[in-house]
């Protein structure tokens, strides 16, 4: 129970920037709160390979207020109000991982779902990639494992069980398909 509160006491201290489908900002909401009003907020999701074309993947805590437990790509967060973007997919990426590396943006993409416990994400999600070969050291109240795998067996996989999989990272591998982007060197 203590995990539950902690997490919700986190949450509801921790604020999101709601903005239109444009990604105008038009306000700023509680987190907890915009999750369950399914409010259109900013968010951002970083994909790391290495040099040997691998991706990386985390499992996300089985403690997370949604979605935990599932495979998704190696950071996903949003920015705070009156934080810039760029800062925010390091310090993520830092608190998460436990590195850091060059990130570029790839694309945007809004999507809706719901979640269990009457939960909703809405998103306008920036898409960030990096490439790095170094150590890597995620947070255990935020990550539960993480490994390294082939764009083909990942595809593979999601094929064969894509329940183990966070909804927007379904979302986030159509669109690097659609684009082409995976016949590219990362």
């Amino acid at each position: 129970m203590w995990v539950f509160n902690k997490i919700v006491g986190e949450m509801f201290d921790e604020q999101v920037i709601i903005v239109d489908q444009k990604d105008n900002e038009v306000g700023v909401s509680e987190k907890l709160e915009a999750h369950r009003k399914g409010l259109l907020h900013r968010a951002f999701s970083i994909l790391i390979f290495n040099s040997h074309n691998q991706i990386l993947l985390q499992k996300r805590a089985a403690s997370k207020y949604h979605s935990g437990g599932l495979l998704a790509n190696a950071c996903c967060s949003h920015p705070r109000p009156g934080e810039f973007l760029d800062d925010a997919i390091h310090r993520r990426l830092i608190e998460e991982m436990g590195f850091d590396c060059s990130l570029k943006p790839v694309f945007t993409f809004l999507y809706k779902t719901k979640l269990a416990n009457d939960l909703f994400e809405h998103e306008l999600d920036h898409v960030f990639i990096g490439t790095y070969d170094g150590p890597v050291a995620p947070n255990p109240e935020e990550v539960d494992d993480y490994r390294w795998v082939s764009w083909e067996q990942l595809a593979n996989e999601m094929e064969k069980t894509p329940e183990n999989y966070a909804f927007w990272f379904h979302e986030i591998v159509k669109a690097m398909h659609e684009r082409r982007f995976m016949s590219k060197k990362a």
